[in-house]
């Protein structure tokens, strides 16, 4: 990078950092990055939702000791810079110059997909930090088809894989290298058997983890499909992507990038690189991923629409970039649609009207619950430390909280300790794993959403003692958090985890 290229993309970085950190000061946190908390404080080599890097990252995070969204943001946030230095990068690397990275980089900051994806702590934001710097080395193993490139490939498509499963898709894609003779005579030049291998070994305790648990990632899957993915339409994922990642970047980028990767006269390098994208753009919609699965695909192809218009357009039409610009900036009204950069209530008057959901009993029904939350755990937790204060002292002793839902517990366990609330469990996802052994106590508080009478075959005695309304919920299910005083266990944990041992996803 040339100095004026430098300055281009720390711009970019600094009007990306502040949309985030504005954001973090308008949220609180999304239900699953409670769960990836918690993971933190339960280092393994695998979890019931997810591979291992997470859980390390979050044991890192923890050793701040803060339940501050900011701090539980670090790490997404340096993930999303390094995807702007990156996508420039590999925009370089393509022949691109600066105006190519304008357009590039300007997409990830108008896309709302990109800007929820980036800002919460979850896997999804290192996928596609891992899958964009191994797309950097597979084009520069493609182009220069040196050793070098293609350990670094190995290297990140590892830690890849040990983020998020989806990586399969971008080793499928991989696989394309085979197929043209440039390619599979460097791979075999450079022993590419030897990379597979340390792959194998790298990821082989996981697998090991999966293994012994009896696969929770293939139960994970199974339900998944059946709740959610066989009810979606592969056109309705396609048309949930083109909105997620705004419709004017689609227009703009994704649509040419296509053109330019398999229309345009191009070289032999692009050629490979258009294979392996298609191919892992392919086999996810084939199983009918969701939406936001294919973001780190759309990622990769930002930087050829970008050339498409440098390259093939502009130098013809230079009067072109100016309306293009335009409608870009246009684009980014879309922003609060991705990520609280208004206050909440700004939010209710000027984005909630455009984006409404009717919930019957309900008051909004807001999609994203990070843009609540802040208030949501706070009134729950002062409702648990309201029913925590009403037992008796010699059941206050060694009482417990039961979550139903991970991200109950997760936030009992983070929020809880500054009220001395005691510590919750759950059998839901991973926290099924990290169940108290032993007997039960003689007093359980429940926490749970309105799922009937979910814990009475668990007790001699349940009662309801509190009901928690929740105006912004999006499914009638959440509109009330329940809160039950629960006596005399049937059963201890061990029989507990027995009788749990098929319906931790549920």
């Amino acid at each position: 990078m040339n100095k004026q290229t430098k300055l281009l993309v720390l711009s970019f970085c600094i009007t990306k950092l502040t949309l985030h950190l504005v954001a973090d000061t308008h949220s609180g946190f999304q239900g699953d990055e409670l769960l990836h908390i918690e993971a933190g404080k339960h280092l393994a080599f695998g979890y019931m939702e997810f591979p291992p890097l997470i859980g390390v990252i979050a044991y890192i995070q923890n050793l701040f000791h803060s339940n501050s969204v900011f701090i539980h943001h670090i790490f997404p946030h340096i993930a999303a810079l390094l995807i702007i230095i990156y996508l420039a990068k590999i925009t370089i690397e393509l022949g691109g110059k600066n105006k190519a990275i304008f357009f590039v980089l300007f997409t990830i900051i108008i896309a709302p997909g990109f800007g929820r994806s980036q800002q919460l702590f979850q896997p999804v934001v290192f996928s596609q930090l891992f899958w964009v710097l191994g797309f950097y080395q597979l084009v520069k193993f493609v182009k220069y088809l040196d050793g070098k490139s293609l350990w670094y490939l190995t290297l990140f498509y590892i830690l890849g894989f040990l983020t998020k499963y989806d990586s399969i898709f971008f080793l499928f894609g991989l696989s394309g290298l085979l197929l043209f003779q440039r390619t599979r005579t460097a791979l075999i030049k450079h022993k590419f058997w030897l990379n597979i291998i340390v792959f194998l070994l790298c990821i082989a305790p996981n697998i090991i983890w999966q293994f012994s648990n009896d696969f929770p990632l293939l139960q994970m899957t199974d339900r998944l499909y059946q709740t959610q993915l066989d009810k979606i339409s592969r056109l309705e994922n396609l048309t949930s992507l083109l909105i997620a990642i705004n419709p004017i970047v689609s227009l703009i980028l994704v649509i040419p990038a296509i053109f330019y990767l398999f229309k345009s006269k191009s070289q032999i390098e692009t050629r490979i690189i258009s294979i392996t994208i298609g191919m892992s753009f392919l086999l996810l919609l084939f199983k009918n991923g969701k939406a936001y699965y294919f973001f780190p695909i759309i990622l990769t192809l930002l930087p050829f629409g970008a050339l498409f218009w440098e390259e093939i357009v502009t130098p013809k039409r230079k009067w072109i970039i100016y309306p293009i610009s335009v409608l870009m900036i246009f684009g980014a009204v879309l922003i609060p649609f991705g990520m609280p950069i208004y206050s909440f209530n700004r939010y209710l008057e000027k984005v909630y009207p455009l984006d409404e959901k009717e919930i019957k009993g309900g008051k909004f029904g807001v999609k994203y619950d990070e843009y609540y939350t802040q208030d949501k755990w706070k009134t729950t937790l002062q409702a648990l430390k309201s029913v925590y204060n009403s037992l008796p002292n010699i059941e206050k002793k060694n009482s417990l909280i039961w979550g139903k839902h991970y991200a109950q517990a997760g936030a009992v366990n983070l929020f809880g300790e500054s009220l001395n609330l005691p510590k919750a469990f759950s059998y839901h996802g991973s926290f099924y794993s990290w169940t108290p052994k032993g007997k039960m106590p003689h007093t359980v508080i429940a926490l749970s959403y309105q799922v009937g009478d979910f814990f009475k075959p668990y007790f001699e005695e349940v009662t309801l003692v509190k009901s928690i309304y929740n105006p912004y919920a999006d499914t009638e299910e959440e509109l009330y958090q329940r809160i039950y005083i629960c006596k005399n266990p049937k059963q201890d944990f061990e029989k507990m985890k027995v009788l749990f041992n098929n319906r931790i996803f549920e």
